[in-house]
């Protein structure tokens, strides 16, 4: 049993400012002193870099689709083990989950599980006694729903706020704080959303301070804490990547294989159980950033890079010719190599017309048309992540093109929602435009660093 006090921060639905209400929480409480464990409801992994930012420690996703429900609450036990604070940022409108499957992946559906507080942020900038009226339909939507008080955003006055005050008053819903609007704690958006941390770091650090500066002035960070401390105890054992990876009956592999991870301000989409998982199957995790360095890690056996903005920075990753020859160079050796989404338009030949490592015979490019949503899909031979017939949960997020789409060998098989063959599979490569949570499967992590301890390690090229 876990005593952990945690709050779930929700909204009527996207853009009323839940992500600036969550971070700047998540950064008072941690500037009063407070250790702040930061969670993020879905698949987002742009959040939780301002969350990291906000709290110092390891942004983490909370996904009952990628994970399942009964994952939830371990997850969350393992990521805020040693804190004294838990906040959970929700995803879209509260009730909002995956589509076709009820509240399946809801912000609702995971503040039960977690038998988590509610805070509602409402954007109030176009209402004055409706938002009781709003405010109650959420509360009683759901009986197993906590709505435990509300947090108005974008307050025009003094006045606006004392007639919005007075309404849910009436309603019977506590008012736990007043934001007025405030253009400098916004954080700007492109194609796929925030811009993430990595690419604006000192401008981040502001917004993250203005955001904890107007949530401490707006706030009632003492009544907040005290809901926080109302939770309830929750039942369960937290996940752990030890005893995850040995579920599947393989040992952990010895010797510490390099599996280099790309990161860095083109890469920055990950999972941080993934380098966990890595770390408990017997890998030594090497992250480098392929703007910067001309070369893998020394001893590299296996690659990973992962989802990020690769066409945002494609003259630069294209200009570092040492690198891509590294990476050609280990490919070719067989060595396992796993690129998702943006790691798949780095392994083309080309992106936007920039020459990239040329690994995959297929070239890609932007598109007017965003590619979102769940997955299902089946592995159709064995490769480096997975066997063949392994069944996984996962979810699309991007506005390129890759063409050709899927190679002569498909990555996977999708079942759900449309029938198709997405990816790339050849030698030791695994390049498809799928993100996986490897929680829900760690023999994918097994699997890599078994393959990369098979493996020599990578000698760097000459010339």
């Amino acid at each position: 049993m876990s005593t952990i006090p945690r709050l779930v921060i929700a909204a009527p639905a996207s853009g009323t400012g839940k992500t600036t209400v969550a971070t700047g929480l998540m950064a008072a409480f941690t500037e009063a002193g407070l250790t702040v464990s930061a969670h993020k409801v879905g698949p987002d992994y742009i959040d939780p870099g301002y969350h990291a930012l906000a709290t110092g420690r390891p942004g983490r996703n909370l996904d009952a689709y990628l994970c399942g429900p009964d994952q939830v609450a371990p997850l969350f036990l393992h990521g805020s083990a040693g804190a004294d604070l838990a906040v959970v940022e929700g995803v879209m409108g509260l009730y909002d989950g995956a589509s076709g499957y009820g509240e399946l992946a809801s912000t609702a559906q995971v503040a039960k599980l977690l038998r988590a507080p509610v805070v509602l942020v409402v954007d109030a900038s176009a209402q004055s006694r409706s938002v009781a009226a709003l405010v109650h339909g959420f509360a009683s939507w759901d009986p197993g729903v906590r709505l435990a008080g509300v947090i108005l955003n974008k307050v025009g006055s003094d006045r606006h706020e004392e007639l919005l005050r007075a309404a849910l008053d009436e309603a019977g819903v506590p008012v736990l704080g007043a934001l007025r609007r405030a253009p400098q704690v916004q954080t700007p958006s492109r194609h796929l959303g925030l811009v993430p941390v990595a690419e604006r770091q000192a401008e981040a650090v502001d917004s993250v301070r203005a955001q904890a500066a107007q949530v401490r002035e707006g706030c009632d960070l003492k009544a907040l804490l005290a809901l926080a401390h109302s939770a309830p105890e929750l039942p369960g054992t937290a996940w752990d990547p030890a005893r995850a990876v040995a579920q599947g009956g393989a040992d952990s592999v010895t010797g510490k294989p390099v599996v280099a991870v790309a990161g860095g301000a083109a890469f920055t989409f990950s999972y941080a159980e993934h380098a966990e998982l890595l770390t408990a199957a017997g890998a030594e995790v090497a992250v480098f950033d392929p703007l910067r360095d001309e070369r893998l890690p020394s001893g590299t056996r296996a690659l990973v890079i992962g989802g990020g903005f690769p066409e945002m920075y494609a003259a630069e990753l294209s200009a570092n010719e040492p690198l891509r020859r590294s990476v050609v160079a280990l490919a070719a050796s067989g060595a396992p190599v796993v690129a998702e989404c943006a790691g798949l338009l780095y392994l083309s030949r080309s992106l936007d017309g920039e020459p990239m490592c040329g690994v995959l015979p297929a070239d890609a490019r932007m598109s007017q048309r965003l590619t979102l949503g769940y997955r299902e899909a089946v592995a159709l031979s064995d490769n480096a992540l997975a066997a063949a017939g392994t069944r996984v949960r996962g979810h699309e997020f991007h506005r390129t093109v890759l063409e050709p789409g899927a190679g002569t060998s498909p990555a996977w098989g999708m079942t759900h929602p449309a029938r198709r063959v997405e990816g790339h599979v050849q030698d030791g490569v695994h390049a498809s435009y799928l993100h996986v949570h490897w929680a829900a499967e760690p023999s994918l992590a097994r699997r890599l660093a078994a393959g990369a301890a098979a493996r020599p390690p990578l000698e760097a090229p000459r010339g």
